[in-house]
């Protein structure tokens, strides 16, 4: 059975780098696969990806040699249980404010005694190039669990949330963590509150051996955010990657297509 490399790095105390998905293509993500990403994280939760789609989309991440994840819609076990089933080999779970939100997200990824998770399937042993025996005696150590914290909330509580046995990663939110502090969402600012709050995660994840992560917009955030000591982090989007170079291709192309206002259409 394979193992989950983006797991044992983080445990190791290594640094590891992804991005998300939110195009509904299995071809999409295979070419994306080829990048060089650690993991991939297909986002059931803001995109309109269905569980069909999203079962081809893990199996060809995992065929590239890269960890399929599934950014589940909503912290329940039914979400969870199905992603996993489905071949993803971790979830992101949103808006986890709680220690029993959390004990609760761990609870449904793994299968007793550890938790609730019932046993049915096969792409979830085929994306592990395992038999279904193997999956279910190692499926608990190997499947990656990472909350999310995206509000105040959530920091106040980041001691409870991230001392629950079984949690590998705490992911920021950046947008939705300034929206639910008043502010306008956005990737990056200098804001006091927020800079406090990433800090605290940071600091709290640490002490009880939990890999910090943040979404960031490009490669120059990564690096910043790695110096910081965040070690799980995405950069940007499949869909604001491609945006992203075909502007850069067209800003250096001698025409331009104006709307009828004059001004240059944009994404």
């Amino acid at each position: 059975m394979r193992v989950n490399t983006v797991k044992r790095r983080l445990k190791e105390g290594e640094a590891s780098i992804g991005t998300w998905l939110g195009i509904p293509s299995a071809i999409s993500a295979r070419y994306v696969a080829q990048v060089g990403f650690d993991w991939l994280t297909v986002d059931l939760e803001h995109q309109p990806i269905g569980i069909e789609t999203a079962a081809e989309m893990f199996a060809a991440i995992a065929m590239a040699g890269s960890c399929p994840l599934a950014r589940v819609p909503w912290n329940t076990a039914e979400n969870i249980k199905r992603v996993l089933d489905c071949g993803a080999w971790g979830i992101v779970v949103p808006m986890v404010n709680t220690r029993a939100e959390a004990e609760a997200a761990v609870a449904a990824a793994k299968y007793p005694r550890r938790g609730i998770r019932s046993v049915g399937g096969a792409l979830h042993a085929l994306n592990f190039q395992a038999d279904p025996a193997s999956y279910y005696a190692r499926a608990n150590d190997e499947i990656l669990v990472v909350i999310q914290a995206e509000s105040p909330q959530a920091v106040e509580n980041a001691d409870a949330i991230l001392s629950v046995e079984g949690v590998d990663a705490v992911f920021i939110g950046p947008n939705d963590l300034l929206a639910q502090m008043g502010r306008p969402p956005r990737m990056e600012t200098d804001d006091p509150e927020f800079v406090q709050a990433l800090e605290h995660i940071r600091v709290t994840a640490a002490k009880y051996g939990v890999a910090a992560g943040i979404h960031t917009a490009d490669y120059e955030a990564i690096n910043r955010r790695l110096a910081e000591g965040f070690r799980f982090l995405a950069l940007a989007s499949d869909a604001r990657l491609l945006v992203a170079q075909a502007r850069e291709q067209l800003a250096h192309v001698h025409w331009r297509h104006a709307d009828s206002t004059g001004e240059v259409l944009r994404y």
